[in-house]
């Protein structure tokens, strides 16, 4: 059964999509807003424990995602998201919904590589780039290749799908 906090992070998650997509960012006062909201609920409802549940959510959401930031697989909004939705709902939950944002951004990848009159030359272009980074021991044509060949799209169109997954397993 639904509870109060997974009501403020559906209504949460929809400010985040709107803005996400028509502006390609998720500005800070969304994100530390979603934290703030999601330890201050726990804080209320439950006291120590629910401010502990809180804070590992947001820890343990926010560290994994920081480490795919530093490899630059997505943006640092995207990780203040995560933290956001850890506070929201503890643990067990963002992990799942983690795990099912990254397979879905894969699907959402291959579908726009697929429907794009490029796709070959794409996964050329990017196999050549990653063999002549190993080969010459410098990744700086990898990062200019993500950042200006890449195949982008906003994360939160994986997002919503996969907390409608997570949510559908969860109350199965």
């Amino acid at each position: 059964m639904l509870q109060v906090n997974d009501y403020i992070l559906f209504i949460f998650l929809v400010i985040a999509f709107i803005t996400d997509v028509k502006y390609q960012k998720l500005p800070n006062w969304l994100t530390a807003g979603g934290m703030l909201i999601g330890i201050l609920y726990h804080l209320i409802a439950n006291g120590a424990d629910g401010l502990l549940f809180s804070f590992l959510g947001l820890l343990i959401a926010g560290g994994i995602f920081l480490i795919l930031y530093a490899f630059k697989a997505l943006g640092a909004g995207d990780v203040k998201l995560f933290a956001a939705i850890g506070s929201m709902i503890g643990i067990q939950l963002v992990l799942y919904i983690m795990m099912y944002s990254i397979v879905f951004a894969g699907l959402i990848a291959i579908i726009i590589l697929l429907f794009t009159r490029t796709f070959l030359k794409k996964i050329m272009n990017a196999l050549f780039t990653v063999i002549h980074s190993i080969i010459s021991r410098s990744f700086q044509q990898m990062e200019e290749f993500k950042t200006t060949k890449a195949t982008r799209f906003p994360f939160m169109y994986a997002v919503i799908p996969a907390v409608i997954t997570t949510y559908y397993y969860y109350l199965v």
